[in-house]
């Protein structure tokens, strides 16, 4: 899925849209000392009350929130042995096909069950399961044309799973208007955080409105931080690389290429060549995000002044860094936010923060024989109010 799929599909979780519609949902209450269901319930969606709809709804569209690579992970599922009788494809797939919710239920449960096995919970958690069909135009309309383009629509049976952690209520004062009095609030009633999910899945991943059945859409609790034992052992996936992790790589790779030190000339003109491939990206609404294979990492540095780049030498950076040849980093991780002031260079002196198209404004120099951070600007500098008086220290 691209982030376009994501927030298509994201934004018609809501109240009274008829792009979205939920049928089934199956909610199983975990006590943080037990592996075992404490508390399980299914029943139709409609039936909830509209506050608790409006709850939920929020809920699962905080779980498709964040960026791909950061908190999103399509994750590829891995082959089925034999003897598992288990696996979560197929379970996912059964419960999306079957028309007996028992069985739909039956399905979701196994999987919940996979979730307790070998895991103990920091606080009591709640898992819960939704299917349902998302509609989709088969074309583009305007706002005007909208009911009549929905006459023909994509029809996508999906399942989405949302964890959240429990907080006890904190003690209070309250003040009773039949009683007219004050009294201490002692009701201890679990509260469920609806408000940040800490894991969840979609089910298929959705790619220009075709249903991937073999990869599964798997949403972290926090940027960066996924849960590879989830990954590994309840949804069966396989492998992941974080944004962190492919930063860290393209790094390893360059360095190979060009040492440890860079100047930032050099720098800011690889994050501009890989920026470029995002803004045709962009442009052309691609379905695929750019990737930085073997063959782009040589065309950036080539493009970036790098000499003595060789598809020979970089096919060995990435032989050595990461032990594969064909292995492909997504151009959206590497460069940093080119918007904002998104580079830190922290100093025993100062934090300075700026943006990697400015990057090539600072530069490190030695000033009678001290070791200096420059910075190139347009215009007079101010400090509390005053104007920074021009010195001329280079001789």
């Amino acid at each position: 899925m691209n982030k376009k799929d994501i927030a298509e599909i994201r934004k018609q979780f809501k109240l009274d849209t008829d792009l979205l519609k939920i049928t089934d949902i199956y909610k199983v209450y975990i006590k943080q000392e037990s592996s075992e269901f404490y508390h399980e319930e299914g029943q139709p969606f409609s039936l909830l009350d509209r506050e608790q709809q409006e709850l939920f709804l929020t809920n699962f569209k905080k779980v498709l929130g964040g960026k791909l690579g950061l908190k999103l992970f399509e994750v590829k599922f891995q082959h089925q042995a034999e003897e598992q009788t288990d696996h979560t494809q197929e379970l996912l797939y059964k419960g999306l096909h079957t028309n007996e919710v028992a069985d739909w239920k039956a399905n979701m449960q196994s999987i919940a069950r996979k979730m307790v096995k070998d895991v103990q919970y920091e606080k009591d958690i709640v898992v819960t399961f939704i299917r349902g069909n998302y509609f989709r135009p088969t074309k583009r309309h305007h706002d005007e044309a909208e009911v009549a383009d929905r006459d023909e629509v994509y029809k996508n049976p999906f399942i989405l799973c949302s964890m959240n952690q429990t907080e006890l209520p904190k003690r209070s004062l309250v003040f009773d208007f039949n009683e007219k009095e004050f009294k201490s609030r002692d009701m201890l009633d679990p509260i469920i955080n609806l408000t940040s999910p800490i894991g969840g899945f979609l089910f298929p991943c959705f790619t220009d409105n075709a249903a991937d059945v073999n990869h599964i859409l798997y949403a972290a609790g926090k940027a960066n931080k996924p849960d590879y034992h989830f990954i590994e052992n309840v949804l069966d996936g396989e492998e992941i690389m974080t944004a962190a992790d492919d930063k860290a790589v393209f790094e390893e790779i360059v360095k190979e290429m060009v040492g440890n030190e860079v100047n930032t000339k050099t720098l800011a003109s690889v994050y501009d060549e890989i920026n470029s491939m995002l803004v045709v990206e962009e442009e052309e609404e691609g379905e695929s995000l750019p990737i930085l294979d073997t063959k782009e990492v040589e065309r950036v540095l080539k493009a970036s002044g790098v000499k003595d780049v060789s598809a020979e030498k970089v096919e060995m950076a990435f032989q050595k860094v990461i032990d594969d040849k064909t292995y492909e980093m997504k151009a959206s991780h590497i460069v940093p936010s080119y918007t904002t002031k998104s580079i830190k260079i922290e100093t025993k002196v100062a934090n300075i923060a700026i943006s990697p198209q400015d990057l090539r404004y600072v530069r490190q120099v030695t000033v009678n024989g001290k070791r200096c951070i420059l910075i190139e600007v347009e215009e007079d500098t101010m400090i509390e109010g005053f104007t920074l008086l021009p010195e001329e220290l280079l001789e």
